[in-house]
């Protein structure tokens, strides 16, 4: 099921994120902050998207050196909760300000929201912006699997390449 494949590669993607997002010698030291976020992470993890979403829109503000971390995670929750577009709007800009993994794991998210969308774009017949959608989520997976393969360890990513290919044929 595409849904289970997304979640574990989400799910893989954060804890990566959270190995090299967070800079050495920082601490959760703002006790509410930390409160939130922690509230945040279990709704995410407990599937109740639209209230992580809110929770890690609130902490974007306040995050500080955490602020990729947070932002990658909201644009997960966003994600998780249908809300596509606004998905690949905050994990691209992420992207763009991040290098190496961490770059990668925005683009992982925000490549299957790309994806997502270039199907529902398929759907209601507007072949032109799915086929783009479907070309630059293939352009995002490829360079995640191409220069950290680690981000895909279930291989999530790759079947979901492989049916954007497939997809990307048939136009």
């Amino acid at each position: 099921m595409q849904i289970n494949r997304t979640m574990r590669a989400g799910v893989a993607t954060l804890v990566l994120l959270a190995l090299v997002g967070c800079d050495e010698g920082m601490s959760f030291n703002d006790k509410s902050f930390r409160t939130h976020y922690i509230a945040a992470r279990d709704a995410l993890e407990a599937g109740k998207y639209a209230s992580a979403s809110r929770s890690y829109a609130r902490l974007l503000p306040q995050a500080g050196p955490f602020e990729p971390r947070v932002r990658l995670e909201y644009a997960h929750a966003l994600l998780r909760g249908g809300k596509y577009e606004d998905a690949a709007r905050e994990a691209g800009q992420l992207a763009m300000r991040q290098s190496d993994t961490a770059r990668r794991a925005a683009l992982a998210v925000r490549a299957t929201a790309q994806h997502e969308l270039g199907l529902q774009a398929l759907m209601i017949g507007d072949t032109a912006l799915g086929k783009r959608l479907l070309q630059e989520a293939d352009g995002a997976i490829t360079e995640v699997l191409e220069h950290d393969p680690t981000l895909d360890p279930l291989g999530a990513l790759a079947g979901r390449q492989a049916s954007i290919k497939v997809r990307l044929k048939a136009l």
